[in-house]
């Protein structure tokens, strides 16, 4: 049974911010800012209160190159009246900057105002769905060097055809108090680790990059099952597999997705259209379809919050609200959106856990969590035999998606060709073109191997950024377009 957060608990974590944010945020005060903002009127008020603690250290052409350490801190105020949204934040702990800021975001609303607003705060049972054996502020500088040098080593050591390696170190501790006129008062802890790894190849001229990371949710126990040597062996792997790589064929051709990071297009192509505010904006496809198929029978999505360690789960949303576990399509039929306060309120939709800020700059809006295909029935084995001549899709970088139409395009980043149900050669500029709504429907066999992605996602939205984790089973697309850079 996970250990519930509270604020002593939170307490124990970035003490100096807590008892600087804490001091601060009496419930006296909380309720002279909630008052200040909704003096105008406004119908909602929240308080969001950040701080956090940044280290990072990087590795390049044999050297430590950088490390750094950095504190931010601050307080931004919301208030909602009808669909407008006034915000405004201090990076200044002093009441009067507070106060001016609650004056500012009360800007929105224009009518007669509710002075002295009395608050009934109540603390929220925080959940501590990740919970953290060996906290950052453990580990001694010389210790985060040693784990880049093993990586280092190790990448040199498995090939000799690698000629350089960088490699490089991060993780955050913040502390986030969360307070609004409906009385919710809630405190949060939220860890964050990452490690990534990149090599450079030459053979005979043949230059190839590879790179690996991963990271979540948790402390750095993680490095005693993740070690630095299996993130550099894979590097190099990656790379030296592009070597040999041939130009990708173009055309219509049955698509075999891998499991894991490849949910990212299941993300990029289905996951934003479920978010509310495009829904009650109708800008998505996804508007005013729940209850209608929208994909193949064999395919159920997920967003779920509360799975543990992962890069995308939280404790509660940036509003205070409990992470969840979502079904959005079930069995190819869509059941839901995600969705936050403001949305949920026009919408007549209760909130889902899925308000989610980059940070105290910036009010929450609808965001994914963990997104995900849910296992099948098939055999990963079997559903390569299945293909006469397709293409695989490992590993996927970058692309682009128009959520009004869900049309999309994906650079792979590892992609094989398959022949009589075998994987072959590798190829090299492959992109995957189409439609999301239309390649769901194109779903014939998925795996029972679901997979999620090893922790580097980062999902952008309205100028934030927030971290996110994707998850896919092997997955039988029947057709679709491979840009490719021969016919």
């Amino acid at each position: 049974m996970n250990e519930g957060l509270n604020t002593a608990t939170v307490a124990k974590i970035v003490k100096p911010g807590f008892d600087a944010i804490t001091g601060l945020l009496s419930a006296e005060n909380i309720e002279k800012l909630i008052s200040q903002a909704l003096s105008r009127g406004g119908e909602f008020a929240e308080v969001y209160a950040e701080y956090s603690v940044v280290n990072g250290l990087s590795l390049e052409e044999n050297k430590i190159r950088q490390a750094q350490s950095g504190i931010t801190q601050g307080i931004g105020i919301r208030v909602i009246n009808g669909e407008k949204t006034g915000y405004a934040y201090s990076e200044r702990f002093e009441m009067a900057d507070l106060l001016h800021a609650a004056k500012t975001a009360s800007m929105i609303a224009d009518g007669a105002g509710r002075a002295n607003h009395k608050l009934n705060l109540r603390s929220v049972d925080v959940p501590n769905n990740s919970p953290i054996k060996i906290y950052p502020d453990e580990i001694e500088v010389k210790q985060r060097a040693d784990l880049l040098w093993r990586a280092n080593k190790a990448a040199f050591d498995e090939d000799k055809r690698v000629y350089q390696v960088e490699g490089s170190l991060w993780d955050a501790m913040k502390v986030v108090l969360i307070a609004n006129s409906d009385g919710l008062f809630a405190a949060d802890q939220r860890i964050m680790l990452r490690f990534n790894v990149m090599t450079l190849v030459e053979d005979n001229g043949n230059k190839q990059i590879g790179r690996h990371g991963g990271g979540g949710r948790i402390g750095f126990e993680y490095f005693d099952r993740m070690t630095p040597e299996l993130f550099a062996k894979e590097a190099v792997r990656t790379a030296t597999v592009m070597l040999r790589a041939q130009e990708a064929p173009a055309g219509p051709q049955t698509v075999v997705l891998g499991n894991g990071w490849a949910g990212v297009l299941l993300h990029e192509s289905v996951g934003h259209g479920l978010e509310a505010d495009f829904n009650r904006k109708e800008t998505s496809l996804f508007a005013g379809k729940i209850g209608q198929r929208v994909a193949s029978e064999l395919v159920s999505v997920v967003d779920d919050g509360t799975l543990p360690h992962l890069r995308g789960s939280i404790n509660i949303d940036d509003e205070g609200e409990p992470g969840a576990r979502k079904m959005l399509i079930e069995n190819g039929i869509l059941k839901g959106y995600m969705v936050d306060k403001l949305n949920g309120k026009l919408m007549g939709l209760e909130s889902t856990g899925s308000g989610r800020r980059e940070s105290y700059r910036y009010f929450p809006v609808p965001r994914m969590t963990n997104t995900f295909m849910t296992a099948g029935e098939h055999d990963p084995e079997e559903i390569m035999k299945s293909v006469k001549k397709g293409f695989y899709a490992k590993t996927f970088g970058g692309g682009q998606v128009d959520i009004s139409n869900g049309q999309f395009v994906f650079q792979v980043t590892e992609g094989y060709m398959i022949e009589d149900g075998q994987i072959t050669y590798p190829v090299k500029g492959a992109n995957l073109i189409g439609s999301g709504p239309e390649i769901l429907q194109r779903v014939v066999m998925v795996g029972k191997d679901l997979e999620y992605d090893t922790g580097v996602g980062t999902c952008g939205k309205d100028g934030q950024g927030v971290p996110v984790g994707v998850g896919m089973p092997t997955c039988k697309i029947s057709e679709m377009t491979v840009g490719g850079t021969r016919v």
